[in-house]
């Protein structure tokens, strides 16, 4: 059930804004003779990915962890390394156009994400520097997501007070996280929920 419109959006950029193709990391592992997965259940490990999105290591020590955990010889875990990282995701045609949409109609849109230092070259390398009012990124407040302290600074930069601010994430631990922090908070599941999230914004039709 909608509540209020929406004044500002929050949005999520891996998962939501940038697409990833499973089949470069398959293609990689297969390559190397890696298990399937072993790449993304390597670098999501939880105690990989902590310090990399709270700003304590850089995005190339983090892959520098993962190809020493990866079961290869060194050098060649680092190539495989090297390999899956040249692709950068692609943007989401029509994510992209709904977050025009929202800008146009005068509801200001930031990115929240847990990233690395590797966020801003990401965004330029994809067209999508300019896209947003603000960007707040994990690495560079050294808070990730879902810390409370997280979405009090990203609804700040919107000039915004958190009941009146969408957010929207396909993360169910970081819908939790924000909505306890008095966001509206939307899990993101595919295009099919745009309609929705226009209401929520109350955008013209």
């Amino acid at each position: 059930m909608l509540r209020q419109p929406a004044r500002a959006m929050l949005i999520d950029l891996d998962g939501v804004v940038r697409r990833w193709d499973p089949a470069v990391a398959s293609a990689v592992e297969a390559e190397h003779s890696l298990p399937a997965g072993s790449l993304s259940q390597t670098a999501f490990s939880w105690d990989l990915l902590r310090p990399a999105v709270a700003g304590e290591i850089t995005d190339a020590e983090w892959m520098l962890l993962v190809a020493k955990r990866l079961p290869l010889p060194e050098d060649q875990a680092a190539v495989a390394v090297a390999e899956w990282q040249k692709h950068r995701g692609t943007v989401d045609p029509e994510v992209l156009a709904f977050v025009r949409e929202a800008r146009a109609a005068g509801r200001p849109v930031a990115l929240a994400t847990n990233a690395t230092d590797r966020l801003r070259p990401d965004l330029e390398s994809l067209g999508l520097a300019d896209e947003f009012d603000a960007v707040i990124s994990s690495w560079e407040l050294k808070i990730h997501k879902p810390a409370p302290e997280f979405f009090a600074q990203a609804s700040a930069a919107l000039n915004t007070e958190a009941p009146w601010v969408l957010f929207v994430d396909d993360d169910d631990r970081v819908i939790r996280g924000a909505r306890a922090a008095k966001l509206l908070g939307y899990r993101w599941t595919g295009s099919h929920d745009l309609p929705y999230l226009r209401k929520a914004l109350a955008l013209p039709a």
